[in-house]
C-alpha cells in the first residue's frame, strides 16, 4: 500500500454511511463454552415492508404524482413561444377599444362601453343629460346660411367637371321617401339577427362591449350605459367622479382580456403592455392609465407610444404625415425618422360623429322614411353609421361622376327590439356628398354644445413637480392654422387711426415719433407721396363731402404727372383683410 494512505476502517456491517439512525435488534443466546454471546438479527418488520423498495416510492415520483393531483385552476398556463406573444397592445378610443397580442396579425375590436345596473336610483335620461347623439340645430347663425356655403362649394365643383344639376331634386326625393313603406324580413331570413337582452342579470354583474349594446331597454332594466373615453381624455361629462371612470376602464380591459384573449387575471404579471396614447395627450390621462395597468391590473412592465408613431411603425415607414379621423376628434401629426415633431401636432374637436349627425339632419329635410329614428338609441345610431359608411363620398377629380350626384335609390335595414326586421328604401340627391364636407366647413358643427359639461380631470389645487411647456397646451401648428380667425391688432385699434398717426401733422412733424416704429415702417409703403398733409378719405372712413372729393381725385388722376400720387384708399383695407384671412 502506498505511503501516506491510512488503512481503511473495517466495515463490520457492510452498509454505506447514512445520517438516518435505524435501531437494530440484538439477540442474546448461550453458547457451549464462552457463555453469553450477542448476535445481530434483522427486524422482521423491515424484512416484510415494501417502503422505498420501488421507483414509484421515490422522492421524484411522489412530487410528480402530487403535481397531477393539483386542481385545474392552479395549473400554470402554457407559455406561447412566438415573438411578441407576451406583449399586449392596448389602443383605447372614444367608440372602440382595439386590443390584442403583439404577435397577432389584427387586433380585436370591441365597443368601448360598459353597462352597470343601478339600484333604485332615478337617473336622468340620455337626451336630457346632454347626450352626445342628440342633435340641436338652433344656433345664432341660421342653419340655412351654413348649409348654403357647403352647397355653393359643391355646385362650383360640379360646374368645373361639367356635371348637370337635377332640377327640383329635393322635392322629388322628399315625395318618394314620404310614401315609402318598409318591407318585413322574417327572422329566419335575417342572417344578422340580434339576440337582445330583455331580462336583467344579477345585481353585481356588468356588461361590457357588444353585450352592453344588446340591452333592449337600459332604462327599463335599470342599466346605465356609459362610454369612459371621450376624444383624447376620459369622459368627464357622463361620470360623477374620476374614480368611477377609472374603475370602468379597468373592468373593460380585464373583461376583454379574459373573454377574448383567454388571459386570466392571475397571469397579467407575466405580460408586458404597449399602451397607445393620443399625439396631443394630457399628462394626467397618461398617469392614470399607467396606474391602472401597473398597479390595479398588475402587468409586468409598460411602454407608452403615440398614435402617429405606432402607425408609422406598423406601416414600415419612418417619415409621414399622419391624419387620424376618430369618432370625436381629428389629430394631425408629422413623424420624422421615428420621432413625432411636437410643434406639428394638431387636435381638432370634430370627427366621424359630426358627419353622422349632419347626415341625419340632411336626411330629415327630405323626409327620412324611418320616422321613429332617435340617435340616442344605439341601434338607430348604427343605422346612420351604416348609411354613412356605404353612401357618403368625397370623390375628387375624375372620380366625381354624374352617378354620384343624382337621384339614386338606396336601401338600409333596421333591427330593433320588439319589432321585426324592416328593410327601407331611400332616395337622396347631394346629401351623401354634402354630409362629409362638414369637415371643410366646420361652421355647421355645434362646438359650444360639445363644451357643455366638460371639466378638468386634475385638481387645480395640486401642483406637480413637472415644468409645463407651452407646447403641452397649444402647438405652433395650431397657432399658424388659426391666425386668420383671430382679430389683428390693427383691427382692434382701427387701421385708419394707425395710418393717421404715421402721417405728419400740420406742422410737418410726426404725431408720435417714438411709438410703434415697426408698425409705422410697415405702413409707410402704402402711404401717399403727396405734399398734402391731410390724408385722403378711405373706404372705411369717408370724409365730408365725399362725392366732391371723389370727383376731384378722378380729375387729378387723369392729369399726367411726373410722379403720380399713390392711391392709399384700397391699400389700407387690404392690409386689414389679409390679417383676417
Amino acid at each position: 500500500m502506498p505511503r501516506g494512505v491510512p488503512n481503511p476502517k473495517k466495515d463490520d456491517f457492510g452498509m454505506r454511511y447514512t445520517s438516518m439512525h435505524v435501531p437494530l435488534a440484538y439477540v442474546e443466546y448461550l453458547t457451549g463454552e464462552t457463555g453469553l454471546t450477542s448476535m445481530l438479527r434483522p427486524n422482521p418488520k423491515h424484512m416484510g415492508t415494501s417502503y422505498l423498495k420501488s421507483e414509484s416510492q421515490s422522492l421524484w415520483a411522489r412530487n410528480a404524482a402530487r403535481k397531477q393531483k393539483m386542481p385545474v385552476e392552479d395549473t400554470p398556463t402554457p407559455v406561447d413561444q412566438r415573438r411578441g406573444s407576451q406583449v399586449v397592445v392596448i389602443h383605447p378610443g372614444s367608440r372602440y377599444l382595439r386590443i390584442g397580442k403583439a404577435s397577432d396579425v389584427t387586433p380585436i375590436t370591441v365597443p368601448n362601453v360598459i353597462a352597470r345596473r343601478h339600484k333604485g336610483r332615478n337617473l336622468p335620461s340620455a337626451t336630457s343629460n346632454g347626450d352626445e347623439y342628440a342633435v340641436v340645430p338652433p344656433s345664432d347663425d341660421p342653419f340655412e346660411v351654413k348649409l348654403a356655403s357647403i352647397t355653393t362649394s359643391l355646385r362650383e365643383r360640379m360646374r368645373f367637371y361639367k356635371l348637370r344639376v337635377t332640377p327640383n331634386a329635393t322635392n322629388i326625393a322628399s315625395t318618394f321617401n314620404e310614401q315609402f313603406k318598409p318591407e318585413i324580413i322574417p327572422e329566419q331570413n335575417d342572417p344578422f339577427w340580434v339576440d337582445w337582452i330583455h331580462e336583467p342579470l344579477s345585481d353585481d354583474a356588468c356588461l361590457v362591449g357588444d353585450k352592453a349594446l344588446r340591452i333592449s331597454n337600459p332604462q327599463a332594466l335599470d342599466y346605465t350605459v356609459r362610454w369612459p373615453i371621450h376624444g383624447q381624455n376620459f369622459n368627464h361629462k357622463d361620470y360623477p367622479s374620476v374614480q368611477v371612470v377609472l374603475d370602468d376602464v379597468e373592468t373593460i380591459i380585464s373583461n376583454v382580456l379574459e373573454e377574448k384573449l383567454d388571459i386570466k387575471r392571475r397571469d397579467f404579471k407575466n405580460y408586458s403592455v404597449m399602451l397607445v396614447i393620443p399625439d396631443f395627450y394630457d399628462r394626467v390621462y397618461v398617469r392614470e392609465f399607467v396606474n391602472i395597468l401597473l398597479v390595479s391590473l398588475g402587468f409586468k412592465q409598460i411602454c407608452v407610444q403615440q398614435e402617429s408613431l405606432a402607425a408609422t411603425y406598423g406601416a414600415g415607414i419612418s417619415n409621414a404625415c399622419v391624419v387620424d379621423i376618430g369618432a370625436v376628434k381629428t389629430s394631425v401629426a408629422c413623424v420624422d425618422e421615428g420621432l413625432v415633431i411636437a410643434d406639428s401636432r394638431m387636435s381638432l374637436n370634430m370627427g366621424g360623429n359630426d358627419i353622422t349627425e349632419f347626415l341625419y339632419v340632411l336626411l330629415e329635410r327630405i323626409n327620412f322614411p324611418y320616422r321613429d329614428i332617435n340617435l340616442a338609441r344605439w341601434h338607430d345610431w348604427l343605422v346612420m353609421e351604416d348609411l354613412k359608411s356605404r353612401l357618403c363620398t368625397l370623390a375628387e377629380g375624375k372620380r366625381l361622376r354624374q352617378g354620384d350626384v343624382a337621384l339614386n335609390l338606396y336601401d338600409f335595414i333596421v333591427r330593433r327590439y320588439g319589432h321585426p326586421t324592416e328593410k327601407y328604401g331611400l332616395r337622396a340627391y347631394d346629401e351623401i356628398i354634402v354630409a362629409p364636407m362638414c369637415i371643410f366647413e366646420p361652421r355647421v358643427v355645434e362646438f359650444d354644445r360639445k363644451r357643455v359639461g366638460l371639466r378638468p380631470i386634475s385638481n387645480t389645487d395640486v401642483t406637480e413637480e413637472i415644468v409645463e411647456n407651452q407646447a403641452d397646451h397649444v402647438t405652433q401648428a395650431m397657432i399658424i392654422s388659426t391666425q386668420h380667425l383671430l382679430p389683428s391688432p390693427s383691427a382692434a385699434d382701427g387701421s385708419v387711426a394707425k395710418v393717421s398717426s404715421a402721417v405728419p401733422s400740420q406742422g410737418g412733424s410726426p404725431a408720435n415719433p417714438g411709438e410703434n416704429d415697426a408698425k409705422v415702417e410697415q405702413q409707410e409703403i402704402s402711404l401717399p407721396s403727396t405734399a398734402d398733409p391731410t390724408p385722403p378719405p378711405t373706404a372705411a372712413e369717408p370724409a365730408d363731402g365725399d362725392a366732391t372729393t371723389a370727383i376731384e381725385v378722378e380729375r387729378e388722376d387723369k392729369t399726367p404727372h411726373a410722379n403720380p400720387p399713390a392711391q392709399p384708399a384700397p391699400q389700407v383695407p387690404t392690409a386689414s383683410a389679409r390679417s383676417l384671412c
